[in-house]
């Protein structure tokens, strides 16, 4: 079997192996990427057809990223015994099934099925990202290792732009402009019409997504994808160490807690937010924070490492999202003027200013994910699939917060819900600032 060993020096003969890698685990971060942000678009959607309120339609990123609390530490126990390769054709299958699952689901409009769908689709995610990740990180030179992280993010968060646009043109179809004012405002009679005929719109789209990830699974287990060797030297002793033991792993892995925690939010809740603004096409809004989080990839890959470092990279951003969070409360929801300078111009539809800087959350969020991986894994060598297990979990993030945010929204309301935001950045700075550089518990 070819295998891929990162530990030795990669001279000129050696670097060609890793473009071979490159193109296909970036061929997975774009369906991740789509699979993923398809839920900014079925939050608002799921809203309307089993008609919920904004907790209740938050379940469907809690049941989604709640897989990873509880698989991603069974799913590394996969990885290694099945190696990299075919556990990311598992992981394949696995999102087939989640795919599937949603047709049964669309016809019985059946909340509690499609949360199960749901999760299924997370746990085949979990085994994708466990392995996917560092895989990306130990490919190459540390150094660089957030570049690459960088590449891979222009895959999955350009999917996730497609994502809601691809939903809104396939599933809604004529009910394009549909949101939840315009549902409200219909009879009982033609609402039960106009939702089952929405909730159809799932079955062919989700059966074509089913075939295509089969197919993919198969094409995976057998290409020349090489297997990932993980080395340390030393004694048995020195590679024998727990986890615990690396505070630079763990305090990453609460801030990826908090960073995913604050992504889904810009990225799920901008169309609950719209929706209740009244804003036309709020399955769709979703696109324009992964829009400006594409900028953002693109900006990382000029500024790092030739500029800034990845930790230098990493404050910036939780700067931006501390400056964003304020903004976006104080912002005035009848005004569209920052869309109006940012886009108008191309005759682009105008959002309200506070849909707008959630979406330029994006862009501050862009490079955080792959400033934390490199700056968490750094020095576990042997134990790099335990500790990617780990930050895997920290995307339960995705679960947890979002769902404050919908209790915040109901007690309050949705903007004012937005200053959540500040505790999650101020970490993550933390994490830049000092938090990456600790390597060893103080003893009281």
């Amino acid at each position: 079997m070819q295998t891929l060993n990162p530990n030795s020096n990669i001279d000129d003969q050696a670097k060609p192996s890793a473009v071979v890698p490159m193109i296909i685990i970036g061929m997975l971060f774009f369906i991740f990427g789509f699979v993923t942000w398809l839920n900014g678009a079925l939050i608002p959607f799921l809203q309307i057809v089993c008609q919920l309120t904004e907790s209740q339609a938050l379940l469907v990123a809690f049941s989604f990223y709640i897989a990873y609390v509880v698989m991603a530490l069974p799913m590394s126990w996969v990885l290694d015994k099945t190696g990299y390769k075919k556990g990311m054709s598992l992981g394949l299958g696995m999102i087939a099934l989640g795919c599937l699952l949603f047709i049964p689901a669309s016809y019985s409009q059946e909340f509690a099925v499609f949360l199960f769908a749901q999760f299924v689709m997370g746990t085949g995610l979990t085994i994708l990202q466990t392995a996917s990740n560092p895989y990306i990180v130990k490919v190459g030179p540390q150094e660089t290792a957030a570049v690459r992280i960088s590449i891979m993010g222009l895959l999955n968060k350009f999917a996730g732009f497609l994502a809601p646009i691809v939903f809104t043109a396939l599933v809604l179809g004529e009910f394009a402009g549909v949101n939840a004012q315009s549902i409200a405002a219909l009879s009982e009679a033609d609402k039960a019409l106009q939702i089952s005929a929405l909730a159809d719109g799932l079955v062919l789209p989700y059966a074509y997504m089913t075939g295509a990830l089969l197919v993919l699974a198969v094409l995976l287990n057998f290409s020349s994808l090489p297997e990932l060797v993980l080395e340390k030297p030393g004694s048995e002793d020195e590679q024998a160490g727990s986890l615990m033991a690396y505070p630079q792993l763990i305090l990453g892995v609460f801030t990826l807690f908090l960073y995913v925690g604050a992504e889904v939010i810009a990225g799920d809740t901008i169309g609950l937010f719209g929706s209740q603004l009244g804003v036309e096409n709020a399955t769709s809004l979703t696109s324009y924070t992964m829009a400006f989080m594409v900028l953002g990839y693109l900006m990382g890959l000029v500024i790092i490492p030739k500029f800034v470092n990845q930790a230098q990279a990493l404050s910036g951003s939780a700067i931006l999202g501390l400056i964003l969070s304020v903004v976006i409360v104080f912002s005035d929801p009848q005004s569209t003027q920052i869309s109006s300078v940012l886009w108008g111009w191309m005759g682009i539809a105008l959002l309200p200013d506070p849909v707008t800087l959630i979406a330029i959350l994006g862009f501050a969020n862009a490079l955080v994910w792959p400033a934390i991986w490199p700056l968490a894994l750094d020095g576990l060598y042997t134990l790099t699939a335990r500790g990617s297990a780990l930050l895997i979990m920290g995307i339960s993030g995705g679960a947890v917060l979002p769902m404050l945010y919908g209790f915040l929204a109901e007690h309050f309301d949705g903007q004012s819900a937005y200053w959540m935001m500040l505790p999650c950045y101020g970490f993550i700075l933390f994490y830049a600032l000092k938090g990456h550089k600790i390597r060893a518990w103080k003893k009281a």
